[in-house]
């Protein structure tokens, strides 16, 4: 019978020690300042591609940058055809809507300026307040309206 108490004593002992250093919290680790670099790298927002074809011409947006922390935000904008001459001044024929309907113009197009494959940087200033959503309308490629849309 005293082995038996002196067991369960030691038992509920151990146990109780367990549970009062490993009560089951969260736990720490404390990653090296690179893997902090690498993260802050891996989990800079990656934008959907839109693309759009409409009077024999097809466009993709890809959006660059729409980050809080870039003065500009930058649209990759291609645009590919057989039939229709692409020399429109793209700071003319583009521009940035936001969520309350206010219009933003380009402050640059960094790419060639015809052709009929065109690739380049559309570039407007960040727009702040943080909008919740984006939209990118390009007018007068063969004619027509093209919009691309973004959730912030």
């Amino acid at each position: 019978m005293n082995k038996t108490i002196t067991v369960l004593t030691l038992a509920l002992a151990f146990l109780g020690g367990f549970l009062f250093f490993y009560r089951g919290g969260p736990i720490k680790q404390v990653a090296p300042v690179a893997n902090q670099v690498n993260q802050q790298t891996i989990t800079k927002q990656t934008w959907e591609t839109k693309t759009e074809e409409q009077a024999d011409v097809t466009v993709v947006v890809t959006p660059i940058d729409l980050s809080l922390n870039s003065k500009e935000w930058i649209f990759d904008v291609g645009m590919n055809t057989h039939s229709v001459e692409l020399d429109q001044d793209m700071t003319k024929i583009a521009i940035l809507v936001e969520d309350q309907g206010k219009e933003y113009k380009p402050i640059s197009w960094e790419g060639p300026v015809g052709g009929h494959h065109r690739e380049g940087m559309l570039i407007f200033n960040q727009i702040t307040p943080n909008p919740k959503s984006v939209e990118l309308k390009i007018s007068n490629i063969g004619d027509v309206v093209r919009s691309f849309v973004w959730q912030l």
